[in-house]
């Protein structure tokens, strides 16, 4: 049993398609499963990526459990020794640990970047596009968990306990800890882009640039509107000119739609490498302004 529990995690981590064997327990690569055929299995680390997602969905439900189990014991009081140490410790320990984990990944695509763009072979290019595919389905994921729950979860904590410190045990959550996780994957998917793919490397997407810059503004705006909050009470005016920042800055990343039609057009000219039934095809007026 151990060695098929290690092999599943080597077919998780690593995408090769095994078998398991019945005989003596052990694992063969005689026979692969019908899904080591698809493109994505084929071609893309979907295994890696959906261990990502499920590790950050991990992470929200941890979040939110934390929440509801310190948020009214010791979250109303910020100069309680209990706010110090269940929400301050909170706050220090995702900046530390998340922006420290950026540092890594970041330096990781960079210093492996392709050196060779002009000679990236069509098999590997359509792999980097559909891992590109998981890089902005990993962004989407934790934007929409910050953007759709944490962030209402704000606003109605802040309608219903009057607060004392812009660390709040909603803040400590959606700005310190949602926000640089989703830069993890924003930012990542950028890196990976430039760095790998060609008609990204010749110049910046400005689709890309937009639906990743945009969300990241959010949490330098965040001084702006805390700012504002010291002079103004408008815990309960969502529709507060303070607050526009956060929308529009938000609504850029729906730029990513622009971005996945950059990658549609990018693989169908890998397609066409790939397959001479494209380049008979390429005399038709659609296929010819891919």
């Amino acid at each position: 049993m151990g060695g098929i529990r290690m092999a599943f995690v080597d077919s998780i981590l690593h995408g090769k398609g095994t078998k398991k064997s019945v005989q003596n327990k052990q694992y063969s690569k005689e026979k692969t499963p019908w899904y080591t055929g698809t493109v994505i299995y084929k071609f893309g680390n979907f295994g890696l990526f959906m261990f990502g997602i499920m590790v950050v969905a991990g992470l929200v439900a941890g979040a939110r459990i934390y929440q509801g189990l310190y948020g009214f014991e010791y979250g109303l009081d910020s100069m309680s020794q209990g706010f110090q140490d269940y929400w301050m410790t909170l706050v220090k320990a995702e900046l530390i640990g998340i922006f420290a984990f950026n540092i890594v990944v970041w330096s990781y695509l960079w210093f492996t970047r392709e050196r060779d763009m002009a000679n990236v072979p069509p098999q590997l290019e359509l792999k980097r596009y559909i891992n590109l595919v998981l890089w902005i389905l990993s962004y989407t994921f934790i934007v929409y968990w910050t953007t759709s729950y944490f962030a209402y979860a704000d606003g109605a904590w802040h309608q219903t306990v009057l607060r004392d410190t812009s660390f709040t045990p909603s803040h400590n959550i959606l700005f310190y800890g949602c926000i640089p996780l989703y830069l993890t994957f924003g930012v990542g998917g950028f890196l990976y882009a430039m760095t790998r793919l060609p008609s990204f490397g010749r110049g910046i997407s400005v689709a890309y640039t937009f639906a990743v810059l945009g969300p990241a503004l959010i949490l330098p705006n965040l001084g702006f509107n805390e700012w504002g909050h010291a002079y103004w009470m408008t815990e309960e005016i969502f529709s507060h000119p303070l607050h526009w920042g956060f929308v529009v800055l938000g609504w850029n990343a729906l730029a990513i739609g622009g971005v996945l039609m950059q990658i549609v057009i990018g693989m169908s000219h890998s397609f066409k490498k790939m397959n001479s039934k494209f380049e008979d095809n390429s005399n038709s007026e659609f296929t010819a302004n891919l």
